[in-house]
């Protein structure tokens, strides 16, 4: 690569040299295809090193761990759900790994409270599950958009942490299994989040109960969060001492692998397993390390629904575990989310992990 890089300048100062013959038009158009010459390279081989995380079989012990779970909207403690449809629910988890129910009981107010008008049904649907899936855990998630990025919560400030660690052991009061928090974006380095994390795990661990997390995806290079949050300002990954140090503070740590902007089903299988890799190396191993699966259909700017399928992650999430650590129990897989999920995405979710 240095050598045509080296071509690459030799060649852009010949055409700054402004040779004679060439109009201006000429020159530009030279200029800008010597540009896109040399960008193509690492981009072409950053897509190269994708499709090779991509390349293989799945081992065949790669498996479910019986340690999968679903985020649940917020429908199932609101009024809107029924006897009838916790028994579908039931029907559709049965024979799968899922253990673990990430149920839609929020949002919290920016100052960290959270009211209790918003879930009138969830101790009937706590009851309800309970009884129709025993050995499912019911974790309540809890989440709000993050300060300084958005007008929502600062974790900086004691005050809105203390009304978190109130809002969690409110939820455990209902009956819940377990607190799940979804909180975006909290930037890679956020002091306040760790604190946050040191406060309500003392009230989980109290309860014997789980606390788990929704993370970002881990920089694919080194320092790829700082220069995102510098151009962009926006917090799209953590590093991976930060998600290492968040993963040492819980029970089950749930990576948002999708949103990834790649627009082929190989190169976003590839990332998967990359994540997958970046995640199995720094999360202890008695910590549940679950990775998302992308049960919904979008075509938007940074989600190409015909790449970004449950298909590829799983076989992604697969190819790394069986490479990097293929006896690690504390393993899974996620779906997001239960309503939007369709029939293909469940029976991909079977066909390649559970089967």
């Amino acid at each position: 690569m240095k050598s045509f890089t080296a071509r690459a300048r030799r060649l852009a100062r010949a055409v700054a040299a402004r040779p004679r013959g060439w109009s201006r038009g000429r020159r530009l158009l030279v200029t800008a295809l010597v540009a896109l010459g040399v960008l193509a390279v690492p981009v072409g081989t950053a897509a190269l090193a994708l499709r090779l995380e991509y390349a293989g079989d799945p081992a065949p012990q790669t498996r479910t761990r019986g340690r999968d779970a679903v985020w649940l909207g917020h429908a199932w403690v609101d009024g809107r759900k029924s006897d009838a449809d916790v028994e579908a629910l039931a029907a559709r988890l049965a024979g799968t790994g899922i253990r673990d129910l990430y149920v839609h009981t929020g949002p919290l107010e920016h100052d960290g409270s959270l009211d209790s008008a918003l879930y009138p049904n969830a101790r009937w649907f706590l009851g309800a599950v309970h009884r129709a899936l025993p050995g499912i855990r019911v974790q309540s998630w809890l989440g709000d958009v993050m300060a300084p990025e958005k007008e929502g919560l600062h974790l900086e400030q004691l005050p809105v942490r203390d009304r978190i660690t109130a809002s969690a052991a409110q939820v455990l009061d209902l009956g819940f299994d377990g607190v799940h928090f979804d909180m975006e974006p909290v930037h890679s380095g956020s002091a306040g989040w760790l604190a946050l994390l040191d406060q309500v795990h003392t009230v989980t661990a109290a309860r014997g109960v789980p606390l788990s997390v929704a993370a970002p995806q881990i920089d694919p290079l080194p320092g790829l969060h700082a220069a995102g949050l510098a151009l962009s300002g926006h917090g799209k990954w953590w590093s991976q001492a930060y998600f290492a140090q968040t993963a040492r503070r819980v029970e089950q740590i749930a990576v948002m692998s999708y949103d990834t902007g790649l627009p082929l089903e190989s190169l976003y299988g590839g990332y998967v397993a990359q994540q997958t890799t970046l995640a199995l190396e720094v999360t202890p191993p008695q910590v549940d390390l679950l990775m998302g699966l992308p049960a919904y259909w979008e075509n938007r700017s940074g989600h190409y629904g015909s790449a970004e399928t449950v298909e590829a992650a799983v076989r992604g999430a697969r190819l790394a575990l069986g490479r990097e650590a293929p006896q690690r129990q504390a393993f899974g897989l996620a779906l997001y989310v239960d309503f939007t999920a369709t029939p293909e995405h469940w029976s991909a979710y079977r066909r390649g992990w559970v089967a």
